[in-house]
C-alpha cells in the first residue's frame, strides 16, 4: 500500500487524476490510519459516508470531467465549522447534538475544489483554552508523547497532520489556537490576516479576532490550501481580498527582532533554538534588525480582558431555552437558566465568563475594557511602525515545549502564559506562522513565529523556506 500520508497534497491530487491511484484508496488509508490512532483522541468522528464521495471523484474522472485543486485530498475540520448535516459541538454539551443546517463558506470552498471533507477533530471547548484538555471528548494527547498536551484550541487538528491521519486539518485561532499546537506537535500552521479566509459559518463564540487557517506538514502544503480559502465573502463584512504580498517578494529580507521581548526571550530555556534560526537567516543574506513595539509587552492583558468581554456577551443566548441542551432537573424558568448554564459549560468557559461579565459591569468597563480596545489601536499603529523597518518580526512561537496533561489545568495564568508570543498578532490582525525549528529539553517539537504587515503571507512564507531550507542544508 502506498504511504499516502508521506505525500505532498500536489502529488496526491496529480496521482489520483492521472489514475496512479484512486481517491477511494486515499481516503481508505487515511481513515485506517484515524482508526489505528483513535487513542491520541485528535479524531472525534470519521463520517460514515465520505467513501461515496471519493467514488463520485474518481467517476469523474473516468468519465474525463473536470476536477478541482484538491481532488480527492481527505480534509479534516475543527469542530467548531459548520458542514452541511453533519454535527458540530464545539466540544460542548452544550451543543452534542447539534446537526449543521448549512456549510461554512470554508467547507463550500474546499467541497467546490473536490476536496473530502471526512473527519472532525477535538478542540478546547467553545475554542476557549492553550491545551485542548477542555473538551466533552476529554484530553487530546501531543502526537509526540501521549502525556503530554496537543495545545489548543485546535489541538485535534494538529494532532492529526502530525499523525499523518489527513493531508491537511482545518483551525481556528483566536489569540494563537493555531500556532500553538502547531508548534507542540511540529507542525505547520497559519493564522493569515484577519478577514482573509470568510468566518462565515464558523462558531466563533470566543472572539472577533478568530480566524481559521490551515495546519499542514509542509510549508508548500500551507501555502496551497491557503491561496484556494482565501477571498472575499458576501455573508461576512469583515472578510477582504489579498494578494498575499506577492509583489513585495525580494531576494533578501529584513527581519526584526522586538527588543521589547528580547529580554523575555533570552530568559528561555529555548533560547538557544531562537538564536539558531538568527545565525541561520544570517548566514542566508538576510539583516537582522531591532525593532520596537513598545506596548507588545502588554498584549496579554489586553486579550485576556477583550475576549472573556465578547465571550460573555455571545453566550449568553446558551441558556437552555431555544437551540441547546436544557437542564433535565430544572423546575422552572429560573432554574431552566441556572441549571443549564451551570451543567453545559466547562470549568474553563465559566470562568471566562466570569471574567468578561466583570469587565463589563458599569464600575469597571471604563477602567478595562474601553483601556484594552485603545490599546488594541494602538498596538495595531505600532507594528505598522515596525513593519517599515523590517519585512517580518520573528519571535518563538511558545516559551516552551508541551507540557504535561493536567500539569497546568489548575493554574489558569500559567496557561495563559503559553499565549506570550502570539497573541499580538492577533489582536492587531497582523498574519503570523509557526513552523517547527528544532527540540526541546525533552525532545518536544518547538516553533519559530514568523509575524509580518497585512496582506504580506507571500513574505512570511518566503522566510519560512529560507529557515527550512536552511535546516536542511545543516543536516547534510
Amino acid at each position: 500500500m502506498k504511504e499516502f500520508d508521506k505525500m505532498g497534497i500536489e502529488e496526491i491530487v496529480m496521482g489520483i487524476k492521472s489514475q496512479h491511484f484512486k481517491s477511494e484508496e486515499v481516503l481508505q488509508f487515511f481513515i485506517k490510519k484515524c482508526e489505528e490512532n483513535i487513542d491520541y483522541n485528535a479524531v472525534i468522528e470519521v463520517f460514515d459516508d465520505c467513501l461515496q464521495k471519493a467514488r463520485d471523484i474518481d467517476d469523474k474522472i473516468l468519465r474525463g470531467e473536470k476536477v478541482g485543486l484538491l481532488a480527492g485530498i481527505p480534509v479534516a475540520i475543527k469542530d467548531n465549522i459548520l458542514c452541511k448535516g453533519r454535527k458540530m459541538s464545539c466540544a460542548s454539551k452544550f451543543l452534542q447534538d447539534f446537526v449543521s443546517p448549512y456549510s461554512s463558506t470554508v467547507v463550500e470552498k474546499l467541497e467546490k475544489e473536490d476536496a473530502i471533507i471526512f473527519a472532525r477533530t477535538n478542540m478546547d471547548e467553545f475554542a476557549m483554552g492553550g491545551s485542548c484538555e477542555n473538551s466533552i471528548y476529554g484530553a487530546c494527547k501531543n502526537a509526540h508523547d501521549k502525556t503530554c498536551v496537543s495545545g489548543g484550541s485546535s489541538g485535534g487538528s494538529a494532532v492529526a497532520v502530525a499523525l499523518g491521519l489527513c493531508p491537511v486539518a482545518i483551525g481556528t485561532d483566536t489569540g494563537g489556537s493555531i500556532r500553538q499546537p502547531s508548534s507542540f506537535n511540529g507542525v505547520v500552521g497559519i493564522k493569515p490576516t484577519y478577514g482573509t479566509i470568510s468566518r462565515y459559518g464558523i462558531t466563533a463564540f470566543a472572539s472577533s479576532t478568530d480566524q481559521a487557517g490551515p495546519i499542514t506538514k509542509s510549508l508548500e502544503d500551507n501555502e496551497y490550501v491557503l491561496k484556494i480559502l482565501a477571498g472575499k465573502d458576501k455573508n461576512d463584512g469583515t472578510s477582504i481580498d489579498n494578494d498575499f504580498g506577492a509583489r513585495g517578494v525580494k531576494q533578501s529580507y529584513k527581519i526584526g527582532i522586538c527588543k521589547e521581548l528580547k529580554e523575555k526571550i533570552e530568559r528561555l530555556e529555548t533560547y538557544y533554538n531562537f538564536k539558531g534560526a538568527i545565525k541561520l537567516l544570517e548566514d542566508k543574506g538576510c539583516e537582522i534588525v531591532e525593532v520596537s513595539v513598545p506596548h507588545i509587552v502588554n498584549s496579554l492583558a489586553c486579550y485576556y480582558i477583550l475576549t472573556p468581554a465578547e465571550a460573555t456577551s455571545n453566550l449568553a443566548r446558551f441558556d437552555g431555552v431555544k437551540y441547546t441542551t436544557r437542564s433535565k432537573t430544572a423546575k422552572n424558568v429560573d432554574e431552566v437558566f441556572i441549571k443549564s448554564r451551570s451543567e453545559g459549560f466547562g470549568r474553563e468557559v465559566k470562568r471566562r465568563i466570569l471574567l468578561g461579565n466583570f469587565v463589563l459591569s458599569s464600575g469597571y468597563f471604563d477602567a478595562y475594557y474601553n483601556k484594552a480596545k485603545k490599546l488594541q489601536t494602538l498596538l495595531k499603529k505600532e507594528f505598522e511602525l515596525a513593519f517599515q523597518e523590517c519585512d517580518c518580526i520573528l519571535t518563538p512561537t511558545t516559551p516552551n515545549e508541551a507540557f504535561e496533561i493536567g500539569g497546568k489545568i489548575n493554574d489558569p495564568i500559567s496557561m495563559y502564559l503559553e499565549d506570550l508570543f502570539t497573541v499580538p498578532a492577533s489582536i492587531s490582525g497582523i498574519p503570523a506562522i509557526s513552523i517547527p525549528f528544532g527540540k526541546g529539553k525533552r525532545g518536544l517539537p518547538l516553533g519559530l513565529q514568523i509575524m509580518g504587515a497585512n496582506r504580506t503571507e507571500k513574505i512570511i512564507y518566503d522566510v519560512a523556506k529560507i529557515i527550512k531550507g536552511g535546516e536542511r542544508d545543516a543536516r547534510i
